[in-house]
This record gives structure tokens, C-alpha cells and sequence, in this order.
């Protein structure tokens, strides 16, 4: 569940497939955060590449602990270096997420069924437009941009232009879902235990 639609309906993206995935998210690290929280909520291994670890920590921590202390290996925090990550099953499929900056190098593209590489973008760099993880994105969260980044984002992603313009006008608590025929506002929803570990929803890092 990502969110609520127009009617206060639930809004669900296939965010684990049985088919190699790429997700890009741009905004800040909240909405990603929670995507990580729930995938592993449904059982999935989150393996999170980051050159800021202590941003992650919440999450890592929310996984639980081992007897002897360690972090429970449901979710695991590692350099921002390539590595081979765990094998993904369907019943447990693998979410690598890439918190790398705004241009950040493909280490580590989706290759088996049931892996998804999620790319988390601050913002919309202009190089992000010949890049292949944003080129070949299957799925695609955004949060309100400037123009000349919502404008970057209708080429990338072949929007109209009154889809850029919607691009800029978003408010806080809302991400636009972009997909193969897909264009969804959605607003994000944070359940109390949610809260407890990433406080209020909010845009930005």
C-alpha cells in the first residue's frame, strides 16, 4: 500500500514481482523510508547501499534484534560499494534499496526475479535524464518539483504538459505514482507505529 486516493481508497503498487524491477523515487528519504518498512512487513529483505547510514538506522532497528543483539538480517545497512546481495525467492524477495545521491552509478541493477533496486533521488539532476535506471524505470514516486525539474521529468518520463505543471503544485502530503500507463496522485498515510519510527509525514531529507 503506498497510500489513499481521491475517495480515501487504498492505492497498491507492485512493488516485489516475480520480474527484475527498478523503482526510482524523488523527494526526499520519507516516502522511501516507509516503502522500506512496508516491504519488510511483507516479508522481503531490504538491503540498503548508502553513503548515510545514520538516516537509515530507524529502519534497520524497526527489523528487531537477534539474541545475541545484532540487527535481525531482515534489513541490513551497507557501504555505497558494489556487492553481491542476498539471493531473492519468491518467498523472500529481495528490495536493494540505492540511496546514492542524485546521480547515482547503476551497482547494483535488478538481474533475478523477485528483486527490485529501488534508486532514491533528493532531486532531479539533469543527468538523471540519460541515465538507464531512470530510463527503465518500472515504477516512479514523485514529490512536488520546481519547474525546470518537473519539466526534466516529462522528458525523461514522457509526460504531458499539464502533468508537469501538476508536478509543481503537489502539496506536502502527496507523491504523483508514474507508470506503464500509470499516473496516480496518491497521499501518503502514516499509521501510528509508522509515526513512531519516521515522525510525521514531510517532504524532503
Amino acid at each position: 500500500i503506498i497510500g489513499s486516493g481521491p475517495q480515501g481508497e487504498p492505492v497498491t503498487a507492485s512493488v516485489l514481482r516475480p520480474q527484475p524491477t527498478r523503482m526510482v523515487t524523488v523527494g526526499g528519504l520519507y516516502f522511501a523510508r516507509q516503502i522500506a518498512l512496508r516491504a519488510m512487513a511483507t516479508g522481503a529483505c531490504v538491503v540498503i547501499a548508502t553513503g548515510r547510514p545514520g538516516a537509515w538506522k530507524d529502519v534497520e532497528r524497526a527489523a528487531g534484534q537477534q539474541a545475541d543483539g545484532r540487527p535481525v538480517p531482515l534489513a541490513q545497512i551497507r557501504r555505497l560499494s558494489p556487492f553481491d546481495p542476498p539471493t531473492a525467492t519468491e518467498d523472500t524477495p529481495l528490495l536493494v534499496i540505492h540511496d546514492g545521491g542524485a546521480v547515482p552509478q547503476e551497482l547494483f541493477p535488478p538481474h533475478s526475479a523477485w528483486q527490485t533496486t529501488m534508486y532514491v533521488l533528493p532531486y532531479l539532476h539533469p543527468q538523471v535524464g540519460s541515465s538507464t535506471f531512470a530510463n527503465a524505470a518500472d515504477l516512479v514516486l514523485l514529490q512536488r518539483l520546481p519547474l525546470n525539474q518537473a519539466e526534466l521529468a516529462g522528458r525523461i518520463w514522457y509526460l504531458q504538459p499539464p502533468k508537469v505543471q501538476q508536478l509543481t503544485r503537489i502539496p506536502d502530503k502527496e507523491i504523483i505514482v508514474v507508470g506503464n500507463m500509470v499516473w496516480a496522485p496518491v497521499e501518503l498515510v502514516t499509521k501510528s507505529k509508522e509515526e513512531q519510527i519516521l515522525g510525521p509525514i514531510r517532504r524532503g531529507d
